[in-house]
Protein backbone atom coordinates (compact mmCIF):
# COMPACT_ATOMS: atom_id res chain seq x y z
CA UNK A 1 0.00 0.00 0.00
CA UNK A 2 1.00 3.71 -0.71
CA UNK A 3 0.50 5.26 2.44
CA UNK A 4 0.65 9.18 0.36
CA UNK A 5 -1.22 7.74 -2.41
CA UNK A 6 -4.15 6.80 -0.29
CA UNK A 7 -3.35 10.07 1.59
CA UNK A 8 -3.54 12.03 -1.12
CA UNK A 9 -7.41 10.24 -2.29
CA UNK A 10 -8.88 10.01 1.00
CA UNK A 11 -7.57 13.84 2.37
CA UNK A 12 -9.65 15.96 -0.06
CA UNK A 13 -12.48 13.40 -0.45
CA UNK A 14 -12.70 14.04 4.47
CA UNK A 15 -12.43 18.00 3.29
CA UNK A 16 -15.44 17.80 0.66
CA UNK A 17 -17.81 15.15 3.27
CA UNK A 18 -16.81 17.84 6.01
CA UNK A 19 -17.93 20.78 4.02
CA UNK A 20 -20.90 18.86 2.53
CA UNK A 21 -22.22 18.08 6.12
CA UNK A 22 -22.20 22.15 7.22
CA UNK A 23 -24.00 23.19 4.74
CA UNK A 24 -26.39 20.59 4.85
CA UNK A 25 -27.05 21.78 8.66
CA UNK A 26 -26.81 24.83 7.61
CA UNK A 27 -29.63 24.77 4.98
CA UNK A 28 -31.60 22.72 7.59
CA UNK A 29 -31.42 25.86 9.61
CA UNK A 30 -32.53 28.17 6.87
CA UNK A 31 -34.34 26.50 4.52
CA UNK A 32 -37.91 28.09 3.46
CA UNK A 33 -40.84 27.80 1.44
CA UNK A 34 -43.18 25.32 -0.38
CA UNK A 35 -40.92 22.68 0.55
CA UNK A 36 -39.63 23.11 3.44
CA UNK A 37 -41.03 20.84 6.08
CA UNK A 38 -39.43 17.48 3.67
CA UNK A 39 -36.60 19.55 3.03
CA UNK A 40 -35.36 20.50 6.89
CA UNK A 41 -35.92 16.19 7.22
CA UNK A 42 -34.13 15.53 4.26
CA UNK A 43 -31.29 17.52 4.97
CA UNK A 44 -30.93 16.14 8.74
CA UNK A 45 -30.58 12.87 7.07
CA UNK A 46 -28.26 14.00 4.78
CA UNK A 47 -25.67 15.70 7.40
CA UNK A 48 -26.05 12.36 9.58
CA UNK A 49 -25.24 10.25 6.60
CA UNK A 50 -22.25 12.37 6.13
CA UNK A 51 -20.86 12.80 9.33
CA UNK A 52 -20.56 8.94 9.17
CA UNK A 53 -18.67 8.83 6.29
CA UNK A 54 -16.54 11.43 7.10
CA UNK A 55 -15.71 9.53 10.20
CA UNK A 56 -15.04 6.80 8.26
CA UNK A 57 -12.51 8.26 6.25
CA UNK A 58 -10.82 10.06 8.70
CA UNK A 59 -10.54 6.74 10.78
CA UNK A 60 -9.14 4.76 7.46
CA UNK A 61 -6.34 7.76 7.16
CA UNK A 62 -5.13 7.28 10.59
CA UNK A 63 -5.10 3.62 10.15
CA UNK A 64 -2.89 3.95 7.07
CA UNK A 65 -0.84 6.07 9.19
CA UNK A 66 -1.54 9.80 7.50
CA UNK A 67 -3.09 12.25 9.86
CA UNK A 68 -6.07 13.36 9.22
CA UNK A 69 -7.15 16.81 8.92
CA UNK A 70 -10.70 18.65 9.03
CA UNK A 71 -10.01 21.48 11.38
CA UNK A 72 -12.24 24.72 10.32
CA UNK A 73 -9.31 26.59 8.57
CA UNK A 74 -8.48 23.54 6.50
CA UNK A 75 -11.79 23.12 5.46
CA UNK A 76 -12.39 26.81 4.28
CA UNK A 77 -9.40 26.66 2.81
CA UNK A 78 -9.32 23.16 0.80
CA UNK A 79 -12.64 22.95 0.06
CA UNK A 80 -13.49 22.87 -3.50
CA UNK A 81 -17.40 24.33 -3.42
CA UNK A 82 -18.66 28.24 -3.12
CA UNK A 83 -20.20 29.06 -0.25
CA UNK A 84 -23.51 28.54 0.65
CA UNK A 85 -25.70 31.59 0.59
CA UNK A 86 -26.33 33.00 4.09
CA UNK A 87 -29.61 33.42 5.71
CA UNK A 88 -32.97 31.87 4.47
CA UNK A 89 -32.90 30.15 1.72
CA UNK A 90 -36.11 29.23 -0.64
CA UNK A 91 -37.09 25.51 -0.58
CA UNK A 92 -36.39 25.65 -4.57
CA UNK A 93 -33.38 26.72 -4.44
CA UNK A 94 -31.69 24.46 -1.95
CA UNK A 95 -32.10 21.25 -3.63
CA UNK A 96 -30.55 22.23 -6.52
CA UNK A 97 -27.25 24.07 -4.29
CA UNK A 98 -27.18 20.44 -2.46
CA UNK A 99 -27.83 18.40 -5.83
CA UNK A 100 -24.51 20.28 -7.14
CA UNK A 101 -22.75 20.19 -4.18
CA UNK A 102 -23.12 15.68 -4.15
CA UNK A 103 -22.96 15.77 -7.74
CA UNK A 104 -19.14 16.96 -7.71
CA UNK A 105 -18.14 14.63 -4.68
CA UNK A 106 -19.69 11.75 -6.38
CA UNK A 107 -17.72 12.82 -9.77
CA UNK A 108 -14.44 13.23 -7.29
CA UNK A 109 -14.93 9.80 -6.00
CA UNK A 110 -15.23 8.22 -9.91
CA UNK A 111 -11.82 9.31 -10.13
CA UNK A 112 -10.33 8.35 -6.55
CA UNK A 113 -12.72 5.04 -6.77
CA UNK A 114 -10.04 4.33 -10.15
CA UNK A 115 -7.07 5.70 -8.30
CA UNK A 116 -7.11 3.50 -4.85
CA UNK A 117 -7.80 0.47 -6.62
CA UNK A 118 -4.34 0.36 -7.63
CA UNK A 119 -2.94 0.97 -4.29
CA UNK A 120 -5.32 0.03 -1.35
CA UNK A 121 -8.53 -1.93 -2.32
CA UNK A 122 -10.03 -1.55 1.42
CA UNK A 123 -9.90 2.06 0.68
CA UNK A 124 -11.28 1.89 -2.75
CA UNK A 125 -14.45 -0.12 -1.07
CA UNK A 126 -14.69 2.85 1.27
CA UNK A 127 -14.99 5.06 -0.95
CA UNK A 128 -17.56 2.71 -3.45
CA UNK A 129 -19.42 2.22 -0.65
CA UNK A 130 -19.97 6.26 0.62
CA UNK A 131 -20.22 6.96 -3.33
CA UNK A 132 -23.29 4.52 -3.70
CA UNK A 133 -24.87 6.98 -0.59
CA UNK A 134 -23.77 10.16 -2.12
CA UNK A 135 -25.89 8.88 -5.49
CA UNK A 136 -28.81 7.94 -3.16
CA UNK A 137 -29.02 11.51 -1.42
CA UNK A 138 -28.67 12.92 -4.95
CA UNK A 139 -31.20 11.00 -6.52
CA UNK A 140 -33.40 11.97 -3.92
CA UNK A 141 -32.50 15.42 -3.54
CA UNK A 142 -32.85 16.00 -7.41
CA UNK A 143 -36.38 14.25 -6.85
CA UNK A 144 -37.26 17.56 -5.05
CA UNK A 145 -36.89 19.94 -8.06
CA UNK A 146 -39.85 20.80 -9.97
CA UNK A 147 -39.85 18.88 -13.23
CA UNK A 148 -37.79 15.82 -12.24
CA UNK A 149 -38.59 12.59 -12.76
CA UNK A 150 -35.09 10.42 -12.55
Amino acid sequence: MERQAVGQELGPLLIELVDLALTAKQAHWNVSGMWFRQLHAQLDELADDVRLWSDDVAERLTTVGVAADARVETVAARTPFASFPSGSVDSTKVAPLIVDRLSKVVENNQMRIEKLGAVDLVSQDLVIGITGGLQKQEWMFAAEQPGQHS
